[in-house]
Formats: structure tokens, sequence, C-alpha cells
């Protein structure tokens, strides 16, 4: 009968571990015996032992995955969702096919974003009319770089033999340090380190960057923001930074389900004054698409989405926003403020 390797490891450390929990004047002894034992596993190994190839299609179809009329991920046979723990005890593999698979969505999207949407993706920077910002992404991942330290032992007047087992015993207390590590976190295969791309670092300054950059100096006259979230609050503050150009380049601003607080981030009367006339926020509700939400915040309008749910929002409210950009392009012809702005929802300065 053949036995594999997981078996002849791991039935010592059972036995000792039990050995160990009985007690005994050798407990000592045997802790560090077992210490030592599970030092010499290679953790890695072991993982992968058993594990299949990492070798995984390149297509949706490939996963037998495909997207149905309502743009849900669904299986093609089972018509279930994704399934995580698509093999069992065996994570990162799981991990590493959850990934291929989200590599092909990512493609996925960008091809609705040029098919379905008209989009074009283009490197900045961009010269066409709409630009689509990315203020998540404000750093990117890279393997932390080794640092080797260089004992200052030789040449010291210790003898050799003192400074052979001195670092003997540093190798292995490192190498004990680290299949400690790789045993609480074995799917951390190296360790990263987060690198800011410099000047976009937060989404504030990303903002900040795409508008010095290339807003402010396109020939766009009318120049409308659809800002989603965290979005809103990365919008105000551009205003604070940016106030003078803001106001003279900006027509309107769409904000959807914002989190913005013209308070916490000290915007000033006059912006708080042009949000009013020239802002209106559609915020998750229950109620129809439009109707007057109430506000605690001196900023702008407060106007239902026509859904409850944050991440709908925009989706939700497209036909009133462009129809509200429409009036603010128009009233900024004839020299008149935006319609919105007479309507019965408009928070009026006085009630504030």
């Amino acid at each position: 009968m053949s036995i594999s390797l997981s078996s002849l490891i791991l039935l010592p450390i059972w036995i000792s571990m039990a050995q160990i929990q009985q007690g005994g004047p050798d407990e000592k002894e045997k802790t560090t015996a077992l210490k030592d034992l599970l030092s010499r596993i290679d953790l890695d190994e072991l993982m992968k032992k058993d594990e299949p190839p990492l070798d995984f299609p390149d297509t949706l179809e490939g996963f037998e995955y495909a997207f149905n009329e309502k743009g849900q991920l669904r299986h093609i046979k089972t018509g279930e969702p994704f399934v995580f723990n698509y093999r069992e005890d065996l994570h990162r593999w799981n991990q590493k096919r959850y990934e291929a698979l989200g590599e092909i969505i990512t493609k996925y999207v960008y091809e609705l974003l040029e098919k379905d949407c008209n989009l074009k993706k283009i490197s900045i920077p961009e010269g066409y009319g709409v630009i689509v910002l990315n203020p998540n992404e404000n750093y990117i991942e890279v393997e932390k770089p080794k640092i080797h330290v260089h004992s200052s032992s030789d040449s010291s007047d210790e003898p050799a033999e003192k400074r052979e087992r001195k670092d003997k015993v540093s190798k292995e207390t490192k190498k004990r340090r680290d299949f400690y590590e790789k045993y609480r976190n074995p799917q951390r295969e190296k360790e990263m380190m987060q690198l800011y791309i410099r000047e976009n670092g937060s989404p504030e300054e990303h903002a900040i960057y795409v508008w010095d950059h290339f807003i402010a100096q396109s020939a766009a006259e009318n120049v409308f923001f659809v800002a989603h979230s965290y979005g809103g609050l990365a919008f105000v503050e551009l205003m604070i930074q940016r106030e003078a150009d803001v106001k003279s380049k900006v027509t309107a601003v769409a904000l959807t389900d914002s989190v913005h607080n013209v308070w916490h981030q000290e915007a000033g009367k006059t912006i708080r004054e042009w949000m009013r006339e020239n802002c209106c926020n559609w915020v998750s509700s229950s109620e129809p698409l439009d109707t007057s939400v109430e506000s605690m915040l001196p900023d702008c309008p407060r106007v239902s989405a026509g859904t409850d749910r944050h991440e709908l929002t925009s989706w939700k409210s497209f036909p009133s926003i462009f129809k509200f950009f429409t009036e603010a392009s128009e009233a900024k012809t004839s020299s008149l403020k935006p319609s919105l702005t007479r309507r019965s929802h408009r928070i009026k300065h006085e009630e504030l």
C-alpha cells in the first residue's frame, strides 16, 4: 500500500501533539522537537502537492458562465450564481480561479462600454467630450524588496566557529519565522507594498489633477459633472481648492447619493450658494423619481433617485439628470438660471 507524503508528515505531528497534551516531565523537549519538525515542512509545497494545475480558461464560455438578460453572472448549465469554493479544501486554487475569471469579466465590461455605450477607450490626454475619472485607483501593489542585513561580525575578533554557529542559529530562526507566517497566512505568497500614484494618492487629489491637466485646459464652455457617492465629496473639495475656475467653467453638477458634507469640509458661503443654484443630489429613497427629500445641509436640493439602493442611484436618475443638464445649458445660453432652481422642491435659503 502506498502512503502519501502528507500522511508521513502529518501523522507524527498528530501523535506528538497528543503526547504533549497528556503532559509529563519531557513536555518542553517534545514541544521543541515538534517546532523543529514543523520548521522542516515546506507549507507551500504541501499545499500544492494535490492541487490541480493553475491553468484556467481565457473566456467566459470556458468557465461555463454567462451574463443573463438582467446582467447577472450565471452558470450556463445550472443557472446558479458564481461559486467561489469550486473545489473543497483548495482555497489557494479557488482564489486563483476567482482572479482569472475576474480578469475576463473586466475585459467584458470594457467591451460593453465600447459596444453598447458607444464609448471609446483611449489613452489620456483625451480629445473627446466625455472624461471618466478613476478616483479609486490611488496606488499600485508591488512586491516588497527584500532587505539583506549583513552582519558586521565578520570584521570582529570572534572565532570563526562561533560566527558560523551564530549565523546558523539566525538562519534557522528566520526559517521558523517565515514558516509560522505562512501558516497564519498561507494565501500571501509575496510580501507586498503600496506605491501611491504621484499627485493621485487620494480621490480628492485625483479630481484636482484631472481638473488641472485636462478639464481646465479644454476648450469646452459647458462642463457638467456626475458625481456618485464619495465622488460628491471629491467635487466639493475641488470647489474649495479651485472655486473661481470651477464657477467659470462648470454649468451644472448632478450628485447621486453623495456623501459630501459642506460643514465638515468647511465649504465657504459662496460655495454653498453656488451649489444651491447649480447642483442637485439624487439620493436613495423609496419615493418616486424626483420627489423632494428633506435636507439638513445648506447646500443643494435633494430629490429621490427612484430607488433605495445606493449603487443604482446614478442609473435610475439618468433621465432626470440629462434633463437637468439640458435645462441648465439652455438657461445659461439665455442668461437665465436653471429651471431646477424654480421647481417646488428647491430648498429655499430662509428655510435652512
